[in-house]
């Protein structure tokens, strides 16, 4: 048996601790090893509890050589191996972890009882009454903050052992506090249901561990929710049949551990789950229930906000309004947007909705300029002490942004608008902490990218009075949380809606919004192939595509394109024309390695100074989310640091975020990226590859998604018997119960607006504010088309 490695040693500086996990970076100096280390001073890392400066411990790991910082200790497990001393005893019980405590009270506390000081608290001894200052509710603040940290040291290594890392172990310590050893050891299986990361597997390795049969109802109930859980999640349906549950359950357990089970036995579990609540059952439909009371909860919502009174406006001859504000901005409305404007000030709640050049953004600038004016409200914002009564979000930051640019008014997050995340709380929690807007109107756009969670905590918010206007395109991908939002709403006929479908066009050269239509109604052109003066296409094999986007993206570059105004596009990650490889592609053309420019490593990537990266997590305290594109500015080395952790510097649109090593995972190269990534989002320039190896992933939502991401120019690359074969793909919708739901309790609306024929207008409309502001910003680049890149 190997002898285990270990280190005896005194904590002299804790360098880093993450506020999100137990992780922490330490320097202790050495009194004893096993190892052939033989230094006075090393670097400890690892997963830790409560850790006290000045005080011996005992680490058992291993000794880890570490390119950039050195030879370190990693620890798997420690213990404590003194007592603190007198001075330390001050210091600890001084710390802001023992609030109304203070210095003066804690050297009161020491000098009665010493080195033992902490046992006698636990132990609630008499004497500690007789401490002047040391009230009933102080004592009770240091025994109880005593007894949850002891607490809390004994469950994190409890949790290191079986095999949870630092964020898993903190995430399950902050659900369960201390019951977390009590939960796992009952019923491992809950973590499945509780704790966001922990699938089956990792919960069916620890109950084979603590001895759980195969067939125990317990790993049974554990496997069905997962796999109802699971496939809500990656196929964006809000219940499913209970055959497909049973099915994949079944393929789930006898996977994990090769023992057969009763099917019988397995169906009656499934029963008994949605009789006891774990997930709900509605006419053999099954979903979990934060999925399921989340749709409840928008239709309640709804019901309140639709059956507000309509406003009206005495006295105000509203077609008036209108033409003042034709003049104004020097446009015409069509019939249709002049119902639109109308619609959305009249109506408690109203949708908006049309494709690319529709000329959304133009109602939107009309809606906002009447309501302004009807309610006195002034569109300077600058000019109100408190919040502007006019709300403008969209679900991502660059959609956002985008909303900001285009109508010149704040706009945020929807995140950031609700505070959703500030405190670590996720979207799907049940008891989710948000604050009730303020206002007089909110407007969302990009309605296709809102989930059921989001969408049931953005209603939840809005209070009576307040007039809201959802804003999307119905054709868009739908979003990646489960649900189709958009389309349901659309679909239950429950809300007022204006659907514009005439085109505005800047010239008859510009084709690139008509091929998008022509894609949405599942034709390929018959021109498709050929070169215009805003886009062109490329054919090769999937094998040729990297050489091709190279050769594209290296003469953009010369022609004047940035690295921000190219966007490759692609539905897949892996292969040669997937989203990896051409990101490491882009990368060495636009950023290339220098002996100047600093970079590091971070697993399969390199990151640089200069780099395009694209945020994956939603961090709303950091006003950055998932989807945001910034740049690297700036790279500090491990010696650099106060935490001796190699660090990125990210700036987006100028707000700066630092991400220390353990956090890179929250970012990717952004060079190319994913259609759904890229949703809210547009581009000057766009290169979409697309070749039968993409497989399931050539549909028609996808497709017509990427084009209009484009502003000026796009490029198409690839096979054509792959554009066609996407373009052909019927839309599949989501399995969902709100349309229903929404119909159950009596919400359609009695008249709905006039809808324009689908069919697209080839004829050039006049130039509109949104098409104005779609003229690219690079002047003097006239002339220019992409199929210059390839020459």
């Amino acid at each position: 048996m190997m002898t285990q490695l270990f280190i005896k040693g005194t904590v002299e500086t804790i360098y880093f601790q993450n506020a999100s996990n137990f992780y922490k970076v330490m320097l202790v100096s050495v009194e004893d090893t096993n190892t052939s280390y033989d230094d006075t001073t090393i670097v400890v890392t690892g997963t830790f509890g409560d850790i006290h400066l000045d005080t011996q411990y005992i680490f058992y790991g291993d000794l880890v050589e570490h390119a950039k910082y050195g030879l370190q200790f990693q620890v798997t497990t420690y213990q404590q191996s003194s007592t603190l001393s007198e001075k330390g005893l001050i210091q600890y019980l001084s710390s802001d972890k023992f609030p109304g405590i203070g210095t003066v009270l804690a050297t009161r506390i020491v000098d009665m009882f010493g080195v033992e000081s902490i046992e006698m608290i636990l132990n609630h001894h008499p004497n500690l009454k007789t401490i002047p200052g040391l009230t009933t509710q102080k004592r009770e603040v240091l025994h109880d903050t005593l007894l949850s940290i002891q607490g809390e040291n004994h469950i994190v290594l409890s949790l290191l052992k079986y095999g949870f890392n630092d964020t898993l172990a903190y995430r399950i310590f902050q659900t369960f506090k201390e019951k977390s050893l009590e939960i796992i050891e009952t019923n491992p299986y809950l973590l499945i249901e509780k704790i966001d990361g922990i699938g089956f597997s990792k919960a069916d390795q620890i109950a084979e561990s603590l001895g759980f049969p195969a067939n125990a109802v317990e790993r049974l109930r554990g496997a069905l929710f997962f796999t109802l859980k699971e496939r809500c999640y990656t196929t964006g349906n809000t219940y499913e049949k209970a055959e497909d549950v049973l099915v994949h359950s079944l393929q789930l357990l006898e996977k994990s551990r090769a023992v057969l089970i009763d099917e019988e036995t397995l169906a009656n579990e499934l029963i008994a789950m949605g009789q006891v609540g774990t997930i709900i059952e509605d006419n053999g439909r099954f979903s979990i229930p934060s999925i399921y009371y989340a749709e409840n909860g928008i239709v309640l919502s709804l019901k309140g906000l639709t059956h507000q009174e309509k406003i009206s406006y005495l006295q105000v001859d509203i077609d008036k309004e209108i033409q003042n504000i034709e003049k104004r901005l020097h446009i015409t409305y069509s019939p249709t947007q002049k119902i639109a404007i109308k619609k959305a000030l009249e109506c408690p709640v109203s949708i908006l909705t049309g494709g690319p050049g529709t000329g959304k953004t133009t109602v939107i600038n009309g809606i906002v300029t009447l309501f302004a004016k009807l309610n006195d409200i002034d569109l300077y914002s600058h000019t109100y002490v408190d919040d502007f009564p006019i709300l403008l979000a969209a679900p991502t930051g660059r959609a956002a942004k985008r909303m900001k640019e285009l109508t010149g008014l704040p706009a945020s997050t929807l995140h950031r608008l609700l505070g959703i995340g500030l405190t670590g709380q996720l979207i799907e929690d049940d008891m989710l902490d948000t604050k009730t807007l303020e206002g007089r109107l909110l407007i969302i756009d990009e309605m296709s990218m809102v989930d059921t969670w989001l969408m049931n905590w953005v209603l939840k918010a809005i209070p009576m009075g307040m007039q809201v206007i959802l804003v999307g395109d119905r054709h868009q991908l739908p979003s990646v949380g489960p649900g189709q939002i958009l389309h349901d709403l659309l679909m239950s006929k429950s809300i007022p809606y204006t659907e514009l479908t005439d085109v505005y066009r800047q010239d008859e050269q510009s084709t690139i919004v008509e091929l998008a239509h022509s894609v949405k109604d599942g034709i390929l052109p018959d021109n498709f192939s050929q070169n215009f003066k805003d886009r062109s296409y490329f054919s090769c094999s999937a094998n040729q595509v990297a050489l091709v986007v190279e050769k594209i993206v290296e003469k953009a570059a010369l022609k004047g394109y940035t690295m921000s105004d190219i966007q490759v596009l692609a539905p897949m990650y892996k292969g040669a024309a997937g989203i990896n490889q051409l990101n490491q592609l882009i990368q060495n053309i636009l950023n290339p390695a220098k002996s100047t420019n600093r970079q590091v490593e971070h697993f399969d990537r390199v990151f640089r100074v200069g780099d395009k990266v694209l945020q994956l997590v939603n961090q709303p305290e950091q006003n950055v989310f998932n989807g945001d594109i910034g740049e690297i500015i700036s790279i500090f080395y491990a010696e650099e640091t106060e935490s001796k952790i190699n660090e990125l510097v990210v700036s987006f649109d100028g707000n700066e975020v630092s991400y220390q090593r353990n956090e890179w995972h929250q970012l990717t190269l952004a060079y190319c990226c994913s259609v759904h990534k890229a949703q809210g989002s547009e581009f000057p320039l766009v290169i979409l590859p697309m070749v039968k190896q993409y497989g399931r992933m050539l549909r028609r939502d996808i497709f017509y998604t990427a084009l209009t991401r484009s502003k000026k120019s796009l490029v198409l690359c690839g096979e054509l018997d792959a554009f066609i074969y996407a373009t052909e793909q019927e839309v599949t919708y989501r399995q969902t119960l709100l349309v229903e739901k929404l119909q159950g309790e009596g919400l359609a609306v009695k008249e709905i607006s006039v809808e324009q024929n689908e069919t697209i207008q080839t004829k050039s409309l006049i130039l509109t504010e949104e098409t104005l502001y779609e003229i690219d910003a690079m002047i003097g680049m006239d002339g220019i088309t992409p199929y210059d890149f390839m020459t």
